[in-house]
């Protein structure tokens, strides 16, 4: 269906697949998705799925950091598409909409969508 996995940070490389749920993600420890980042609210974003319209959505839930989608602060809701890149406080999550059967195969596509980011270094 969909995953988020985290690119930087202390989670660094952890991946959590969301489902057709809503799912909050902050720093608070009763939350499925928790991120420890002192700059990410307890709960500061929240990822819903759109059933008519199959779609997911990225809803800041009056973060005091705010929520980045590719670099572009989002206001009340912003659709999700493969591969967006959600920055919260320090920490940067990967939207895929690839769902993977174990960590192995999250980690994989991870360090494919690290190396297409990572800029090259000219001399």
């Amino acid at each position: 269906m969909a995953s988020i996995i985290v690119m930087t940070g202390k989670q660094q490389g952890e991946y959590y697949p969301l489902g057709r749920r809503t799912n909050v993600i902050g720093r608070d420890e009763a939350l499925p998705i928790q991120i420890l980042d002192e700059r990410v609210s307890r709960k500061h974003v929240k990822i819903r799925f759109d059933p008519e319209k199959e779609s997911f959505h990225a809803v800041d839930m009056n973060s005091k950091h705010g929520v980045y989608i590719n670099g572009e602060k989002i206001s009340g809701a912003a659709k999700l598409a493969d591969d967006d890149l959600i920055t919260i406080g320090s920490t940067s999550l990967l939207f895929t909409s690839k769902d993977f059967n174990d960590r192995e195969n999250a980690l994989s596509h991870y360090k494919k969508v690290g190396e297409r980011i990572r800029g090259t270094l000219l001399d």
